[in-house]
């Protein structure tokens, strides 16, 4: 079974996946983006170095994807990763325009079709407000020039994608994160838990009651 999960910068992806991982013995892939040497650039201004930025992601996401993928899905019963190739054309659509999309959309078409597709993909959303003192807690060097108007684009972007039917091509289970904190309250990541079970059919999961 392979689960992505995907979500607006600061919602909390890796810290799920990280969470999850034991409770489901499973492999965990992780999206590495550190290495990219146009980020910190690209955050300090967006239009002059989004191309570079957006092609390298490209690239080395479908490496880890069509290796890691090979690698890590044979030798357990489940693979956890916290994102999805897609994700990169939603950040494309935020910051490419004109001639440079279109070149990009032609690559990310052809690549796609070598990318296995997650059997379930858990959407973590959250309001804007929220994830911006989310990426401020967390306070990455390279996020501090975080605008607020480009995570809210990106919110738009997600939503639109993932919360529309029939546009994304694997199953999609929504979990609303604003006023949950699976991190500190067991309760909320229970629910977190019991939810992807009941969609995974897997046990053990609190099964709803019969309404009369």
């Amino acid at each position: 079974m392979y689960i992505a999960i995907e979500g607006v910068i600061g919602v909390g992806k890796t810290t799920l996946a990280r969470m999850l991982q034991p409770i489901y013995d499973a492999n965990i892939m992780l999206e590495i983006f550190e290495e990219n040497p146009f980020l910190s650039d690209f955050y300090g201004d967006r239009e002059r170095y989004a191309f570079q930025t957006q092609v390298f992601f490209l690239l080395s996401r479908y490496h880890q994807q069509r290796e890691g993928l090979k690698e890590l899905l044979p030798s357990k019963t489940h693979l956890i990763s916290d994102y999805t190739f897609a994700k990169d054309s939603l950040f494309a659509k935020a910051n490419l325009r004109g001639d440079e999309l279109e070149t990009y959309f032609q690559v990310h078409h052809a690549l796609a079709e070598k990318i296995t597709l997650p059997d379930l993909i858990i959407y973590l959303r959250a309001d804007t407000p929220v994830l911006m003192q989310r990426i401020a807690a967390r306070d990455r060097s390279y996020e501090r020039q975080m605008e607020v108007e480009y995570i809210k684009l990106l919110n738009h972007a997600y939503d639109e994608y993932f919360l529309t039917p029939g546009i994304c091509t694997s199953p999609v289970l929504v979990i609303e994160t604003s006023h949950m904190d699976y991190v500190r309250n067991e309760e909320d990541f229970k629910t977190v838990d019991d939810q992807i079970r009941r969609t995974l059919k897997l046990s053990p999961y609190q099964p709803s009651l019969p309404i009369d």
